[in-house]
């Protein structure tokens, strides 16, 4: 599914990537998922608690968004396998990387075969969890008022996934026709 064939998104979204842009540009270099989720918390910490509750529903949606069969099968190929929670962490650190790789990644998943930190973890180096930044809204809000924010009563839409992507992700000769260049990076056949 592309992102025009999902429901529109909320306003709210254009801000939370300009305060994930001003995050990773207060960083500076390639800012880890972790340091990223921290400089967002920080962020917000100066706002009010209902700014802060502001991004909760945009932020929901962003993530929502990034349910994809196409996407899970990369994070698969990253990550040599990807659970349910492993997959959300994968989105959190998506989301993490600002606009510009999110929609690349949407439009393509196959397009992360560049991306540096992917490269450094094919590599052995790292990991792409970013459990963190899915909880950036929550920590802030608690860190300005102590308490818990309250939940709205209505969760993100999640789009159901591609049924033309429902196959065994083991199946390599199918991972390879669909993802090429994430399963070249997977058998070092891409330079590092």
């Amino acid at each position: 599914m592309s992102t025009a064939e999902v429901s529109p998104l909320s306003p709210g979204v254009d801000d939370v990537w300009r305060l994930i842009s001003e995050a990773r540009a207060d960083l500076g270099g390639s800012p880890s998922a972790v340091d990223v989720a921290a400089a967002v918390v920080r962020l917000l910490r100066g706002r009010s608690p209902a700014d802060i509750a502001a991004f909760d529903w945009p932020f929901e949606e962003l993530v929502a968004l990034s349910y994809r069969a196409d996407l899970w099968a990369a994070a698969c190929i990253i990550n040599d396998g990807a659970s349910d929670d492993v997959f959300d962490y994968f989105r959190g650190w998506l989301v993490a990387q600002g606009r510009d790789w999110f929609e690349r990644a949407l439009a393509d998943p196959d397009s992360l075969a560049t991306h540096p930190e992917v490269i450094a973890v094919r590599a052995g180096v790292g990991d792409l969890f970013g459990d963190d930044v899915l909880c950036v809204v929550m920590d802030a809000y608690r860190a300005v008022t102590g308490e818990d924010m309250p939940r709205h009563s209505v969760t993100a839409w999640v789009p159901d996934l591609d049924p033309d992507w429902n196959f065994d992700y083991n199946d390599e000769a199918e991972m390879r026709r669909r993802l090429p260049a994430l399963m070249a990076l997977l058998d070092g056949e891409v330079e590092q």
